[in-house]
């Protein structure tokens, strides 16, 4: 006799409970990512997230130009991309060349393209050199236009620099610093806050009024008073790390307290007592059984704590008490937009804003997703 295939719903019931099994047996990690896939909005901050840091890194590559590189199109508009030019539809996309109106009455100049000049955008184009990954000399680029056309995507600056390059190269440092920054303030937190929350007594009344003094600082007028510290004349290498510095410093407090509440709620659990009397270190209970049971906590924290520090550097860049030109942060781009006029004029000086939105909000959602998946076991 033929043996009868089983009934669909046989089918599905075994594999909802092979499904079950596997989070019944799964690690905590591993049910916290279960958790985080299923949070979309999270998701899709990782993925922004992913994409931004890839084409900073990869920013030489990704601009079609280099950030110093200027033209006389000095706060041109950005340009369009057609693939249709009122006859004919093209696949490859192209822009028009640029041509020059005076108005008589006021000797002002106005960019408007020009239909009789058309470029197209080509890939893997020679341009201006840069180091890729600061490594390697090359002058390929991502995407350009056919030799003697211009690309502004996003339009230029007030000389005539391509704006959405320097975003790409800018971004590199902005968000550089807000990952150098919360590992900086996380080594010190984890190190204060674990000290605190192990020995409590006279060590943990000293470190937590240290830490509700420096709470106790406004923010801003802190930044201000340590930047202002920071000597003008600076390569932009140290500025960097001068800055990088002084966020880590004034972040590290808050970290410090959430270590410190979960240290002294793991401290009296039995696997610690059992380590002490085990003859381990306390060194080595901190690090090998403290601070790995609070691990998914700090995680979150540290990812929520990301987009502060880039807030923070991008504050301090645009009150000119930061990072300083020549170098390019997307901080110091949004200084030329103080000016209500010319960001009335010239509205495209303001997309270096729409990158800082776009990667805090992109933190926040992963933050969020993290924070829930953080109690896996939560329903």
């Amino acid at each position: 006799m033929e043996a009868t295939a089983p009934a669909g719903p046989e089918i599905l019931g075994r594999r909802a409970l092979k499904a079950e099994e596997k989070i019944f047996i799964a690690s905590q990690w591993k049910l916290m990512w279960l958790h985080f896939t299923r949070h979309r909005m999270a998701m899709v901050g990782l993925w922004v997230i992913i994409a931004l840091y890839a084409v900073t890194i990869l920013h030489g590559f990704v601009a079609p130009y280099d950030k110093a590189t200027r033209s006389p199109f000095i706060f041109r508009p950005p340009q369009a991309l057609h693939f249709w030019d009122g006859q004919s539809f093209s696949l490859r996309p192209f822009v028009y060349g640029t041509a020059i109106q005076r108005d008589l009455a006021t000797m002002s100049r106005t960019f408007v393209d020009d239909p009789a000049a058309r470029y197209y955008v080509e890939f893997f184009v020679q341009g201006d050199p840069y180091r890729l990954l600061g490594l390697f000399e090359t002058s390929t680029h991502l995407f350009g236009v056919e030799q003697g056309g211009t690309l502004y995507l996003m339009g230029t600056d007030d000389l005539g620099r391509d704006i959405f390059s320097r975003i790409l190269y800018g971004g590199a440092i902005s968000l550089s610093v807000g990952l150098v920054g919360v590992i900086l303030s996380f080594v010190l937190g984890v190190i204060l806050g674990g000290i605190s929350g192990y020995y409590g007594g006279a060590i943990d009344t000293a470190i937590q009024r240290l830490v509700e003094f420096l709470i106790s600082i406004p923010t801003i007028p802190l930044w201000m008073g340590l930047s202002a510290a920071v000597p003008t004349g600076w390569d932009p290498v140290k500025s960097y790390f001068a800055i990088t510095l002084i966020l880590a410093l004034t972040s590290w407090p808050g970290l410090a307290r959430i270590v410190r509440s979960k240290l002294l709620e793991v401290r009296g659990e039995d696997f610690v007592i059992a380590a002490r009397l085990g003859g381990l270190k306390d060194r080595a209970i901190i690090v090998q059984h403290l601070l790995p049971a609070s691990l998914s906590y700090l995680i979150v924290h540290m990812t929520l704590a990301v987009p502060g520090m880039i807030l923070a550097e991008t504050s301090l860049s645009f009150l000119g008490l930061g990072l300083r030109p020549p170098v390019v942060s997307w901080g110091t781009m949004l200084q030329s937009a103080q000016n209500i006029g010319a960001v009335n004029s010239y509205p495209w000086l303001m997309w270096p804003a729409a990158f800082v939105v776009v990667a805090i909000m992109a933190f926040n959602f992963m933050g969020d997703g993290l924070r829930d998946a953080a109690d896996p076991y939560k329903v």
